[in-house]
C-alpha cells in the first residue's frame, strides 16, 4: 500500500515515507480535528517511533493498519497522547488566574449572591492530567472559604487521551506538577504521599472527568452548560476551520453572562 523509502543505518526501518506520512496525517485529523502540518513530518517519525518498538512493528504502514482496526480501537487514544504535548501544571500562568479569581469569579459570585443562585459550572477543555481543573477547584474553594460546600459546584475536564485522565482522576502528582504552586495552598489542599502530593477530597469532589474529542461537536453538544470556559494550549493543534466550529460550540454552551 505504501511506496518503500530506502535508508541504511541500524533504525532505517523506523523511516516514514510520504505515503504513510499522508495517511497518518489525514487519519488523525479526520478522527480528532488535529493539524499535523506538511512540513511535520520528522516531528511525526519521532513520536511514534517508541511505540512502533513497543508493538513490535517495523513500518508506519503496518501501525496505520493497526490504528484501522476495531479491535484496536484503545491504540487511538495513545496516538493522540503522543502526537500533542502534555505539559501542564498547577497554577500555570499566574497572572492569568490571578485576574480569573479576583475578578472574573469574585464578581460573578457577587451576582449570583445578589439573585440568591448557588451554582457555578466550570468546563475545561483539554485538561490532560487534571492540573488546571484542581486548580480551578482550589481558586472556587479559596473565594468561596467556607461557605463552599452550600454552592452547587461542578468542574468537568476533558481530554482526548485516557491515559491523561487516568491520573488526573487519581489526583497524585509528582513534586515538578506542582512546582509553581503557592506555600500556602500546597499545605491546605494536598496531602503528602511519600516524594507525591495528593489532592484533598474537598478538591476532587466537585471536579468530573470525561473523554471527550474536541472535534466531535455532537459530544460537545452534550456537556452541561457552562458558567465559565478554559481552554488553554490547545487549539494550537487545529486549523482554522476546526477553530471556528469549536468556538462556535464554546458559545452554545457558555450560559448567558458566563465567560
Amino acid at each position: 500500500m505504501f511506496e518503500a523509502e530506502s535508508f541504511s543505518g541500524p533504525f532505517s526501518r523506523f523511516r516514514i515515507s510520504d505515503g504513510e506520512f499522508t495517511c497518518l496525517r489525514e487519519f488523525i485529523y479526520k478522527l480528532s480535528g488535529i493539524n499535523i502540518a506538511s512540513n511535520r513530518k520528522y516531528l511525526l517519525q519521532n513520536r511514534l517511533t517508541p511505540r512502533l518498538r513497543e508493538l513490535g512493528l517495523t513500518t508506519f504502514g503496518e501501525y496505520y493498519e493497526r490504528l484501522r482496526a476495531p479491535e484496536n480501537a484503545d491504540e487511538l487514544s495513545r496516538l493522540f497522547e503522543l502526537v500533542t504535548t502534555n505539559e501542564t501544571s498547577f497554577y500555570r500562568n499566574p497572572p492569568q488566574l490571578e485576574f480569573f479569581k479576583s475578578t472574573l469569579l469574585s464578581e460573578m459570585i457577587a451576582g449570583l449572591r445578589k439573585r440568591r443562585e448557588k451554582r457555578i459550572r466550570i468546563l475545561s477543555a483539554g485538561c490532560s492530567s487534571g492540573e488546571e481543573p484542581y486548580t480551578l477547584s482550589i481558586l472556587l474553594h479559596e473565594v468561596l472559604g467556607g461557605d463552599a460546600p452550600a454552592w452547587d459546584l461542578r468542574i468537568t475536564g476533558l481530554d482526548i487521551s485516557q491515559a491523561m485522565l487516568d491520573l488526573a482522576g487519581e489526583g497524585l502528582y509528582r513534586e515538578y506538577a506542582v512546582r509553581t504552586t503557592p506555600a500556602p495552598v500546597l499545605a491546605r489542599y494536598f496531602d503528602k504521599e511519600g516524594d507525591r502530593f495528593r489532592v484533598k477530597d474537598q478538591v476532587k469532589n466537585i471536579v468530573r472527568f470525561a473523554r471527550v474529542n474536541l472535534n466531535d461537536m455532537r459530544a460537545l453538544s452534550r456537556i452541561e452548560p457552562s458558567t465559565f470556559i478554559f481552554c488553554r494550549n490547545v487549539i494550537i493543534y487545529f486549523d482554522d476551520d476546526v477553530r471556528r466550529r469549536l468556538a462556535a460550540a464554546f458559545y452554545d454552551n457558555l450560559l448567558p453572562g458566563g465567560c
